[in-house]
Formats: structure tokens, C-alpha cells, sequence
């Protein structure tokens, strides 16, 4: 059974910096594209960031772009969301995801994802 298993999450400030990781599989990381969700109560889920399996594009969404930087560490298997400048309604539940191939409607549609992790609590106070 595939894995992706999300760290790092926790209570930061606003303005403060915090990094969440994605582990999983050596064959799943060198295949596949992988994402970033997250959800927040009451919200849908909203794509954050994706980057390709061969790690030459990276991707993300307006909200964080500038923020955010997406990465990947070969030799751990797992790819990194290093956040900066949060803000409190950058609150919510952070899940990795490894897309399904190489085509489909959009690498920002979840629903082009598949072996979600349990994600990882991120709280921003204000």
C-alpha cells in the first residue's frame, strides 16, 4: 500500500516560518509528481503547491506564491513545503498527494491525485 506520510506541523505567529514534509517511497518519489492540499474547517480543499517527479518545475498557487517554496530531497524521499510570512488564514490541515500520471485536467486539480496522506495540523495565530 502506498504511503505518504506528512511532519511538521504546529502553532507559529503570524509572520513566523514553519516547514512540513512529505515522506514516502523510493519508487513513489522517483515516479511521480507530488502536491500539497490543504484544508481548512468549513473550506474546501485548496491546491497549494505541486512539483515534477524529475524536480524541474515547481507550482503554486497565488495565495502563496512568493511565501511558499516547494522541494525535493532525493536521497530522503521527500519533498518539502518550507512556508514564510504565514498569515492566520494560512491555518489548515496540510496533505501531500502524489498525482496519478503525467496527464490529466490540471497538477492543481485534487482530484488528479491519489495516496493522500493524514496531513498535518498548521496553526497561525494572529
Amino acid at each position: 500500500q502506498v504511503q505518504l506520510v506528512e511532519s511538521g506541523g504546529g502553532l507559529v505567529q503570524t509572520g513566523g516560518s514553519l516547514r512540513v514534509s512529505c515522506a514516502t517511497s523510493a519508487v513513489i518519489f522517483r515516479i511521480y509528481s507530488l502536491g500539497w492540499f490543504r484544508q481548512a474547517p468549513g473550506k474546501e480543499r485548496e491546491f497549494i503547491s505541486a512539483i515534477t517527479w524529475d524536480n524541474r518545475t515547481t507550482y503554486y498557487a497565488d495565495s502563496v506564491k512568493g511565501r511558499f517554496t516547494n522541494s525535493r530531497d532525493n536521497a530522503k524521499n521527500s519533498m518539502y513545503l518550507q512556508m514564510k510570512n504565514l498569515k492566520p488564514e494560512d491555518s489548515a490541515v496540510y496533505s501531500c498527494a502524489r498525482r496519478r500520471g503525467p496527464y490529466g485536467r490540471s497538477i492543481s486539480d485534487q482530484f488528479d491525485y491519489t495516496d493522500w496522506g493524514q496531513g498535518t495540523q498548521v496553526n497561525v495565530s494572529s
